[in-house]
């Protein structure tokens, strides 16, 4: 096994054809359905802050991403020292928690602005913890050359969730409210949280009992400092120096912040404002962004059958580079019927990119360092975000949406063909172990 700093590709077995693990696919399963509620509920509580003015629903979307950018990295740290599941478990049950304190106070006094944002930055703070612990979870439940499609099986499930849950929570919300769309999502975390306390990952199923006493003949071999015996602050430093020296690691890192910077803003952002300048409606914006799902969601599908692509670098430069042509035909889109197309080959190459930079990521990490490197993953994709919405914004509104979008296809071809030219993301073959 070459070391971590090592700059030759790693040649993995090809993604196994076997079944995957029933443990994880019942994990992915509850996880997804969560997501769905999650999804739901969200959509309820933008509608509950949009009664109170634009200004107070732009602050309960901050009081989410705030936090949640803020404590990543100590998110992370965490995870690593006290495992990825038990981690889940208690973000389960502090979600459970308030969620059905969300149902009681909206169905007592409504929906007041302190209470959105009370609940809003609770779901920020707590996904700092559970977002690198759930990426780091499926390490813990298949193999290594099972883990490309079990991340394509995700990315492609985490794509139904999410066209499944905006539809449900305006269902939700104009039958029941913010309060009963709470008990739903209450419901999901309830399902999740029983998976979790099933599911045990391979290295627990393995561990010796505690009534087993080793020989006092014989000492065991010293090992390394487990992660507990490390302080807070030198395990989010370590792992921030793991990811800024890797050879493979570091552009991938710096891949997926180009990669959000351009591609998320793109549909949701500039999306909705392209088709207001063009007069289309607010439906021809709805399609426009379902037709990027679906064309994530066929992207996925291929990789969780057959594997990503040997080259697995390759195949997420290519990626990038496939959703920067797509952006161009929506910058260029004269129609909603063609804005919706070119939407979908932004959705099958943001799906494709996906499919090769998670696994590629989540196997170049250490096992000591799995969570770190995951919270880093959400805090790169954060920071881009939250720059690039407010300069294109900006320049949607100095110089008009088509030629935002028409920059960040430019900025998406460059980064895609940086990715084929750096060496060491080229040459990966497979995740390495």
């Amino acid at each position: 096994m070459a070391s971590l700093g090592s700059t030759e590709p790693v040649v993995s077995p090809a993604p196994s054809r076997t079944a995957l693990p029933r443990s994880y696919l019942l994990w992915l399963a509850g996880t997804r359905a969560s997501l769905v509620g999650d999804a739901a509920l969200y959509f309820a509580l933008g509608w509950a802050a949009s009664a109170h003015g634009g200004q107070t629903a732009a602050l309960v979307l901050t009081a989410i991403t705030l936090p949640r950018t803020v404590l990543l990295l100590p998110g992370g740290a965490v995870g690593d020292r006290f495992g990825a599941r038990r981690v889940m478990i208690a973000g389960d049950v502090a979600m459970l928690a308030a969620v059905l304190a969300l149902a009681v106070v909206a169905r007592t006094w409504g929906t007041p602005p302190w209470m959105l944002l009370g609940f809003a930055a609770v779901v920020g703070t707590v996904d700092a913890f559970y977002l690198p612990a759930t990426g780091a979870m499926p390490r813990c439940l298949v193999s290594g050359e099972q883990l490309p499609r079990a991340l394509a099986l995700r990315q492609a499930g985490g794509q139904v969730a999410s066209l499944l849950g905006a539809p449900l929570g305006a269902v939700l919300v104009g039958m029941a409210g913010l309060s009963g769309t709470a008990l739903v999502d209450a419901g999901s975390f309830a399902a999740v949280l029983a998976v979790m306390v099933w599911v045990r990952p391979a290295a627990e199923a393995k561990r010796p009992s505690r009534t087993k006493r080793p020989s006092r003949t014989k000492r065991p071999p010293r090992t390394k400092r487990p992660p507990r015996a490390e302080g807070l602050l030198a395990g989010i430093a370590d792992g921030v120096k793991l990811a800024a020296t890797d050879p493979v690691l570091r552009p991938a890192l710096l891949l997926t912040a180009a990669a959000a910077a351009v591609l998320l803003p793109a549909v949701s952002l500039l999306g909705p404002l392209l088709a207001r300048s063009e007069g289309w409606g607010p439906g021809s914006a709805g399609l426009v962004a379902a037709g990027q799902g679906v064309g994530t969601f066929l992207a996925a599908l291929p990789a969780a059958r057959l594997g990503p692509m040997r080259r697995i670098g390759t195949g997420a430069s290519l990626g990038l580079a496939l959703a920067a042509v797509g952006l161009a035909g929506l910058a260029a889109a004269p129609t909603p019927a063609a804005a919706v197309a070119a939407a979908g080959v932004v959705g099958a190459g943001s799906g494709m990119f996906a499919c090769h930079i998670g696994p590629l990521v989540l196997a170049g990490a250490p096992d000591t360092h799995a969570s770190r490197v995951q919270s880093l993953l959400t805090l790169v994709q954060s920071l881009a975000l939250v720059m690039a919405n407010n300069l294109l914004g900006r320049l949607a509104s100095a110089a008009g949406a088509r030629s935002a979008i028409a920059l960040c296809a430019v900025l998406g071809c460059v980064a895609g063909v940086t990715g084929l030219a750096s060496a060491p993301l080229r040459d990966q073959r497979q995740a390495r172990s």
